[in-house]
């Protein structure tokens, strides 16, 4: 086993010095027979949350979950759950149980739980304690359900996300009948609120086998995003592909870093290409228009589930652009770099670079193109550049002296912007405001021509 937190081994010492049974419990015993340290820590205890509460006088304790036999204690600025033993009652809204009986022993709280690697429980001094084999499954990469798994997954639904969020996350595969039963009961997932599925959505997508898990699973992604499904086995015919539309989009999935704006956009890049589909004269299937179709698709799917507007608005931008051509010139990466800002300009790369490593091998010479722009767009920005309105040598202040008003204050700025990102005009004060200078001659010049030849 690893380290415990020094908070929650004093934790444990305290309600056992109280008179009381307290074993570590969850996920924190999990991660720690994994070599991993926990985020956070579940204790499990013989004693009521009134107990709890008075073993714990002096610190804060809060009443998060009080209804079910839990409180939070702080201490030492750690935040750890206390939960008395109990017996779940039926749960008729497929989340919540109606009740909780309290327990007087470990095991019977342990039964209650959703997987057997997450119902071992550890204390110090006492040992592990596996009633259910989550040690050996542990062990074999399995992730099997506590006793009967439709059970399990009727009693809460969202067990079924998070299975596949563990099989996601681990690496681990689904025992065969807890398997069975997540594809059956899958429906249900639809009595679960939109923020619970984003949250195990998120998880799963960032984790290291979640393409596999794409592909295994489609139905039941399906559950919670029905935009998914025409998808699956849609095939692209297309030279440029080896793959169907979902595989190709499980595969791409893979190939971009493990953050969700990224992970969430290559899962929604490809969903309009159903709706686009057209076949050429050659015989080669076409999507024109088909990220704009993805963008639409993947408003609606981003809103419903409640993911917050910057991660929103970073998804739908890069799946806008996945397909976008960007040609290898400072002078066209600058104005990418002052199109989406540095940071997106970076990701919509590494989408694009996503999408070529899930084409067919023959047709990856895109990742050549990719990296040299990458290269590009290094130097450019190693030099400092100005790539918008703010970073120009010059301001309002400047233009109000030569006589600029109102509207065309904004106008001339954003010329100059033009310029300097074409590389045709340096940032510099006096070549900016000598061109300015320059113009508004030329426009005079003009202006005593037409004069003239009116008279």
């Amino acid at each position: 086993m690893g380290t415990i937190a020094p908070p929650a081994a004093r934790a444990l010492a305290r309600l056992h010095e109280a008179g009381f049974e307290a074993w570590l419990v969850g996920g924190c015993v999990r991660d720690m027979l994994l070599g991993c340290a926990p985020k956070d820590y579940d204790l499990a205890t013989s004693a009521r949350p009134e107990e709890t509460k008075a073993v714990f006088q002096g610190e804060t304790v809060l009443e998060t979950g009080i209804r079910h036999g839990t409180v939070t204690v702080l201490l030492e600025g750690m935040p750890l759950e206390i939960t008395t033993y109990r017996v779940d009652g039926a749960y008729s809204d497929a989340r919540h149980p109606d009740g909780v009986t309290f327990a007087d022993n470990l095991r019977a709280d342990a039964a209650r739980r959703d997987f057997t690697i997450n119902a071992m429980a550890y204390a110090p001094g006492r040992g592990l304690r596996d009633y259910f084999g989550g040690q050996a499954d542990l062990r074999a990469g399995c992730l099997r359900a506590v006793g009967d798994p439709g059970t399990r997954f009727q009693e809460d639904a969202l067990r079924i996300l998070r299975g596949l969020r563990f099989a996601a996350v681990l690496d681990f595969s689904l025992e065969e009948e807890t398997d069975r039963a997540a594809r059956r009961y899958a429906p249900l997932l639809t009595k679960v609120s939109a923020e619970r599925c984003a949250a195990e959505l998120g998880k799963l997508l960032c984790g290291p086998a979640a393409g596999r898990i794409l592909r295994a699973y489609p139905a039941v992604l399906g559950v919670v995003i029905p935009e998914l499904l025409p998808m699956v086995g849609f095939a692209h015919r297309n030279a440029h592909h080896c793959y169907d539309v979902w595989t190709h989009t499980a595969v791409a999935v893979d190939h971009v870093p493990p953050r969700l704006p990224l992970r969430l956009a290559m899962l929604l890049h490809d969903m309009g290409k159903p709706d686009t589909f057209s076949l050429g004269e050659d015989g080669q299937g076409h999507f024109y228009g088909h990220p704009r179709r993805s963008v639409e698709l993947a408003e609606g799917i981003l809103t419903r589930l409640r993911f917050p507007r910057r991660t929103r608005e970073q998804v739908l931008c890069l799946v806008r652009y996945h397909d976008a051509v960007i040609e290898e010139s400072p002078q066209r990466v600058r104005r990418w770099l002052n199109k989406l800002g540095p940071e997106r300009f970076f990701d919509l790369l590494e989408i694009q670079r996503g999408d070529a490593s899930a084409q067919a091998p023959a047709y990856c010479t895109r990742l050549d193109h990719l990296r040299r722009l990458e290269k590009i767009a290094g130097e450019v920005l190693a030099e400092a550049p100005c790539l918008t309105v703010r970073e120009l040598a010059v301001g309002g202040r400047e233009l109000l002296a030569l006589g600029y008003q109102g509207p065309a204050i904004g106008m001339a700025l954003r010329r100059l912007l033009d310029c300097v990102l074409e590389g045709t005009l340096p940032n510099e004060k006096t070549a900016l405001l000598q061109y300015l200078e320059q113009i508004d001659a030329k426009k005079s010049e003009g202006k005593r021509n037409k004069s003239s030849g009116e008279t």
